[in-house]
């Protein structure tokens, strides 16, 4: 049976790295993205290589605020594979603040990171996937967009744009049997995360039902389920250990 291909966006750390390495497990082969961590890339594709011979990796660098970068990017990984089964948007960035005081290239950029680049890897797959006349796409939201918390409005606006996203290209692909979902998660143990909830880590802990943050491997396990959950599309799987509101 041929390996089905996957991209994911911003994988050489965090949530993304978690995802790469459960496709990989679970016979993938894959392409993914950094920005600027070579040294974390070059790591994790050295870990695959000797873990899965038998497999096609690869790491790009891509910066997925540049529409020039990714569009150079994923000419480059569609060159190396024959098809795109999976693409997963996970690349993104926070620039926290009240919007009173935020600064208009701390708003531009998480809109533009978040959700045009999340729009444009998308724009990508597309030609692929609809010769095929199959795929599936996974984005990451957020908590955020739903239950935002103090200085989140670019990042809020930008992941509620995802998930409008996420059910607007669900409708638009399905005739071409393609199917669109994101996961939607709260607070996952990374280092973005932990310093982000750092001045707020009680209150947040107390808001929680399940009194832990998310591990990285099981956004990945979601990530999965969707991928192999065919009659699933225009859906936001929420995965926030039952995050209250305040």
């Amino acid at each position: 049976m041929t390996q089905p291909i996957a991209i994911v966006t911003g994988g050489s750390r965090g949530i993304g790295r978690a995802i790469v390495r459960s496709l990989a497990a679970a016979g993938y082969q894959v392409a993914f993205t950094y920005q600027r961590d070579h040294v974390a890339a070059a790591t994790l594709l050295e870990e695959l290589r000797c873990a899965y011979a038998q497999a096609s990796f690869s790491a790009h660098a891509c910066d997925i605020a540049e529409p020039t970068s990714i569009q150079h990017c994923f000419a480059e990984i569609e060159s190396q594979y024959p098809r795109i089964d999976l693409l997963v948007n996970n690349a993104g960035i926070t620039r926290d603040g009240l919007l009173a005081s935020m600064p208009l290239a701390d708003l531009q950029l998480v809109i533009q990171t978040n959700l045009i680049g999340t729009l444009l890897c998308c724009q990508q797959v597309l030609p692929s996937m609809l010769r095929q006349r199959q795929g599936c796409i996974v984005n990451l939201s957020s908590v955020a967009a739903q239950k935002p918390g103090k200085g989140q409005s670019n990042y809020a606006a930008a992941k509620g744009g995802v998930e409008a996203l996420t059910r607007a290209l669900a409708v638009e692909l399905a005739p071409r049997n393609i199917r669109v979902n994101a996961i939607a998660p709260g607070i996952v143990n990374t280092e973005m995360s932990t310093a982000l909830v750092a001045s707020q880590a009680e209150a947040i802990h107390e808001r929680l039902l399940v009194k832990r943050y998310a591990e990285p491997e099981e956004i990945a396990q979601a990530l999965l389920f969707i991928a192999q959950a065919h009659y699933l599309t225009g859906e936001v799987i929420a995965l926030n250990g039952g995050l209250k509101m305040p």
